[in-house]
C-alpha cells in the first residue's frame, strides 16, 4: 500500500518574502523622520500661546535628538520577528486580567489599534490575498500573533519603539497624521510586491474566493488576523442585537463577543459596537471586490481607470437631458418631482425606481467591458435598496435617487469608491440618511433639513466631472448646516449657549488652580489659606472672567484680592506692616464676600472661609507664620492679572458637571435639562474613542431615570467635554464627557442604526446578485 505523503512546506520562500517586506517598510523610516521633523516646525510656529510654544519646540529639540535611536530601533524589532519567538506568546488578557496591563501598555496598545485599522481599510484586498498565499505556503489557518506582515504587529512595534527611545505620547498625537500617511503608502506597495513575487514563483497565481464569500462556518469567519479582524472577520449578513452591543451570527462561537463584558472590558477600541460594526463593513467591501475580481475578469480595483468612450458619452448624455428637462419646466420641475411622490408615497417611489432602471439599464449597454457592466449594476442595486428604505421620508428617498448618476460616474472613475467606507460620497449619504431616518414625510417636508438636502443634490448636479471633489465640498457644507440647524431651535440654542459657558468656567477653573499651585509651590503659605485659593478662589475668578470678562475692573479687584491674602497671611514682624494690614483688611475681607457671593454662597459658608483665614491672619500679625519677600508677592499679583496669556487652551481634563452650578453661572431654570455628570463605572479608553466620535444628527435611544426617549446628538463643546442630545419632546440631556462614554459602555445609550445607509444597500446589492448572479453582466 503506497502511503500518500503531504507536500513539504516552503518555509523559506514564506521567510523570504518577510525578509523583502521588512526591508521595504523600513524605507519608510528616513523619509518619514524627516516630514515629522518638518511637521514640528510648523506647529512650533503656528502654537497660539508661548506656552504651548515652548512644549512644541521641545518636542521638536526631543524628536531631532531621538528620532535616529526610535528609527533604528523599529528596524530591529520588525527583524525579530523573522524568527519564531522560544516560548510562543500567550492569548491576549481578557478582561479578568486586564488590570495587569500596565497604563502605558494600553495608550500604546489604543495607538497601534487605531493605525492598525487604517492600514486595514487602505490595503484590504491586498493584505487578505497575500494572507492567503502564506497560508498556503505554510499550511496554516492563521499567520502567527507576531507575524510582521500582520498590520496591527507593525504598527505596534512602531509605537512600542517610539515609547522606548524616549520620545512622548504626545508628540505621537501632533505627528500621528504623518506616520499613518507614509505608512500607508509604504504598506500598499509591499504587499503588491510580495504578491507580485510569490505569484512569479507559481503560489496561488489564481485565488477561488467563493468558499469566502459564503462565510457560514466558524473556520471562515475568523481565519485572518485574529478575531473579528477587518479582512478575514467576514460579516454573515444577519445579526442580533443587544443593548449597545451587535451579535454577528456565525454558526459557531463569535470571539469578538463572547459576552457583554468582555466587549465593554477590552482595551482594544475596535471591540465597541461601532467598532464591530465598521469591521463588518470594511469586511462587506472585501467581499464585493473579490465577487466583482471573480466575475468581471478585467475589474481593477487598485488604480483609477478610464471608462470606454461610448459609455463616458452615454452618462454626459443622461445628465445633459437631465439639466435640459429641469432648465425646460423651470421651478416646476422640483414641484412635479414632489407631486409624484404626494401622488401616493409607494406609486410615486415606485414610479422613480422604474426610471432609474430604465435609465442604467440603456447606459449599461453601452459598456464594453465586463467590469463596466458590474460597477453600472452594482450602483443600480444600491440605490433601489434606498429606495426601498421605507423609514426615510419618500421625498428625501427621491431627492436621494438623483445622485445615482453622480454616484455610479464616480465609482466608474473611482475605484477607491468600492474600497474603503471614506469616500466622500459614500459619508454624504450615510450621513444624510442618518439625520432623516425616522421621520415622517409631515415632518420633513418643506423643512430647512429637506432643503438643505436638495441643495446637496442640485450642486452636485451642477458639477457631474469633478468627482469626489463636489462630494467633498457638499459634505463639508452640510455639517456646517446641521452645526447650526440642530442648535437653533428652542431649548437646545439656550442650553448650547450655557453649556459653552460652563465648560470656560470649569476650564478656566482648572487652569487658575494649576497655575496658582505652581506660583505658590515654592512659597511658605500656610495650608489653609492654600486650600482655600485652590478649591473656592480659582472657581471665583472663573466665574468673575466669564461673566465680565478676565480684564474687568471687578475680575482685576478679585484677581488683586489673591496676592492679598498671600500677603497678609505671611509673617509681619514690623509695626509698618501691622499697621498696613490694618488698614487694608475691611477691604481685602470685603473682596473675599464679593468673591464667594459670585458662587452663590450663603452667609454662613462664606462666615466659616473667613473665620479660618482670619485665625490665620492672626498668627500671622504675631509673626507664628512665615515671612514672603515682597518682590515674590509682586510677581505673583502680576502674573495673576495676565493669567490669561499663560494658561493652556487644551488639555484641561474632566469638567465636572451639576445643574446647581448651571443655575448659579447662568442664572436660568434647568428643570427642562436633564444635566447627566459623572459618576457611575469608569468607562475603558475604547468607549471614551467611541464617545468622541459621535455624529451629530445621528439618533439614539438613551435610558436615563428608568425613563427611555428617542434623542438625537445636536451638539459637542469646543473642548470635546460636554455634549448635547435633544428628544423630540423638547427636553435635553446635556452629559458630561466620561458619562457618555459609561453610557455607551453600559448600553444605556443606544444607536438607532450601528450599519451605515450606503453598507445596507451594498449589502442587499450582494444578495440579489448572489441569488441571480448573471443580473451582473447581461
Amino acid at each position: 500500500m503506497v502511503t500518500s505523503v503531504p507536500p513539504p512546506l516552503d518555509t523559506s520562500l514564506a521567510r523570504q518574502v518577510r525578509e523583502q517586506f521588512v526591508a521595504h517598510i523600513a524605507g519608510v523610516l528616513s523619509g518619514m523622520s524627516t516630514a515629522i521633523a518638518e511637521r514640528l516646525v510648523v506647529l512650533t510656529d503656528q502654537s497660539e500661546s508661548t506656552k504651548e510654544s515652548h512644549r512644541r519646540r521641545d518636542a521638536l529639540l526631543a524628536f531631532q535628538s531621538l528620532s535616529r535611536e526610535w528609527t533604528q530601533g523599529t528596524v530591529t524589532a520588525w527583524r525579530k520577528t523573522l524568527t519564531a519567538p522560544k516560548k510562543m506568546p500567550r492569548e491576549p488578557m481578557n478582561s479578568t486580567t486586564l488590570e495587569l496591563i500596565g497604563t502605558d501598555a494600553v495608550e500604546n496598545k489604543i495607538l497601534a489599534s487605531r493605525l492598525a485599522l487604517n492600514m486595514m481599510d487602505k490595503t484590504g484586498m491586498a493584505l487578505n490575498e497575500l494572507r492567503l498565499r502564506i497560508q498556503k505556503l505554510e499550511s496554516t489557518r492563521e499567520l502567527a500573533s507576531y507575524d510582521v506582515l500582520r498590520p496591527e504587529v507593525t504598527a505596534q512595534l512602531l509605537i512600542d519603539q517610539w515609547t522606548h527611545a524616549g520620545l512622548e505620547r504626545f508628540i505621537w498625537v501632533l505627528v500621528q497624521d504623518v506616520v499613518q500617511q507614509h505608512m500607508l503608502e509604504t504598506l500598499s506597495e509591499a504587499y503588491k510586491q510580495a504578491n507580485q513575487f510569490l505569484i512569479s514563483k507559481g503560489v496561488l497565481p489564481e485565488i477561488d474566493l467563493k468558499s469566502q464569500i459564503r462565510f457560514s462556518a466558524p473556520s471562515t469567519i475568523n481565519a485572518g488576523f485574529g478575531p473579528d479582524s477587518v479582512n478575514g472577520g467576514l460579516y454573515s449578513g444577519s445579526e442580533s442585537k443587544g443593548r449597545g452591543h451587535v451579535y454577528a451570527s456565525s454558526g459557531g462561537q463569535d470571539n469578538a463577543t463572547t459576552s457583554n463584558s468582555r466587549g465593554r472590558q477590552s482595551d482594544d477600541d475596535t471591540t465597541t459596537p461601532i467598532g464591530r460594526a465598521r469591521m463588518r463593513a470594511q469586511g462587506l467591501l472585501g467581499q464585493l471586490k473579490r465577487a466583482l475580481g471573480d466575475r468581471a475578469q478585467d475589474y481593477v480595483a487598485t488604480q483609477p481607470q478610464d471608462p470606454s468612450p461610448g459609455l463616458v458619452k452615454a452618462i454626459n448624455q443622461s445628465s445633459a437631458d437631465d439639466i435640459q428637462q429641469r432648465a425646460a419646466l423651470g421651478e416646476d420641475a422640483d414641484n412635479i418631482v414632489m407631486e409624484n411622490v404626494a401622488e401616493g408615497v409607494g406609486a410615486g417611489v415606485a414610479r422613480t425606481a422604474d426610471n432609474l432602471r430604465e435609465r442604467s439599464a440603456s447606459i449599461k449597454k453601452q459598456a464594453t467591458t465586463s467590469g463596466e457592466k458590474a460597477i453600472i449594476e452594482i450602483v443600480a442595486l444600491m440605490f433601489q435598496s434606498i429606495l426601498a428604505e421605507e423609514r426615510i421620508p419618500a421625498s428625501v428617498r427621491v431627492w436621494f435617487a438623483r445622485l445615482q448618476m453622480p454616484v455610479m460616474r464616480v465609482a466608474l472613475f473611482e475605484p477607491e469608491f468600492f474600497n474603503t467606507l471614506h469616500h466622500p460620497a459614500r459619508k454624504l449619504i450615510d450621513h444624510m440618511g442618518s439625520c432623516v431616518l425616522g421621520f415622517d414625510s409631515r415632518a420633513i417636508s418643506g423643512s430647512a433639513l429637506e432643503s438643505e438636502i436638495k441643495r446637496v443634490v442640485q450642486v452636485i448636479e451642477q458639477y457631474p466631472d469633478t468627482g469626489r471633489r463636489v462630494f467633498q465640498l457638499v459634505y463639508d457644507e452640510f455639517q456646517k448646516f446641521l452645526s447650526k440647524y440642530l442648535t437653533e431651535k428652542g431649548t437646545s440654542q439656550r442650553v448650547v449657549t450655557l453649556a459653552q459657558q460652563v465648560e470656560q468656567k470649569e476650564t478656566l477653573a482648572i487652569q487658575y488652580t494649576i497655575e496658582m499651585r505652581n506660583m505658590l509651590n515654592s512659597m511658605p503659605v500656610r495650608e489653609e489659606i492654600r486650600e482655600f485659593l485652590f478649591k473656592v478662589w480659582a472657581e471665583v475668578l472663573a466665574v468673575a472672567a466669564i461673566k465680565n470678562g478676565p480684564q474687568h475692573d471687578e475680575t482685576i479687584m478679585l484677581k488683586r484680592a489673591a496676592s492679598d491674602l498671600v500677603w497678609a497671611a505671611s509673617a509681619k514682624p514690623n509695626r509698618t506692616d501691622r499697621a498696613q494690614v490694618i488698614h487694608d483688611l475691611p477691604a481685602l475681607l470685603q473682596g473675599l464676600r464679593q468673591g464667594m457671593a459670585l458662587l452663590g454662597f450663603t452667609g454662613e459658608q462664606q462666615e466659616t472661609h473667613i473665620k479660618i483665614i482670619g485665625d490665620t491672619l492672626a498668627d500671622a500679625f504675631m509673626s507664628k507664620t512665615e515671612s514672603i519677600p515682597q518682590e515674590r508677592i509682586d510677581a505673583m499679583a502680576e502674573r495673576l492679572a495676565h493669567l490669561e496669556d499663560f494658561i493652556i487652551q487644551d488639555g484641561a481634563g474632566d469638567i465636572p458637571l451639576d445643574a446647581a452650578s448651571i443655575e448659579m453661572l447662568v442664572g436660568i431654570d434647568t428643570s427642562a435639562i436633564m444635566v447627566v455628570a459623572d459618576g457611575g463605572s469608569k468607562p475603558t479608553q475604547a468607549m471614551l474613542a467611541w464617545a468622541q466620535e459621535l455624529q451629530p444628527g445621528t439618533w439614539y435611544t438613551i435610558d436615563h431615570s428608568n425613563k427611555s426617549a428617542q434623542v438625537q446628538f445636536v451638539w459637542r463643546s469646543e473642548r470635546k467635554q460636554l455634549h448635547l442630545f435633544a428628544a423630540v419632546d423638547g427636553s435635553c440631556y446635556l452629559i458630561q464627557a466620561r458619562r457618555l462614554a459609561a453610557y455607551l459602555q453600559a448600553g444605556l445609550l443606544v444607536p438607532h442604526e450601528e450599519e451605515a445607509l450606503t453598507v445596507r444597500a451594498t449589502r442587499s446589492a450582494l444578495e440579489k446578485l448572489d441569488a441571480n448572479p448573471e443580473r451582473l453582466l447581461s
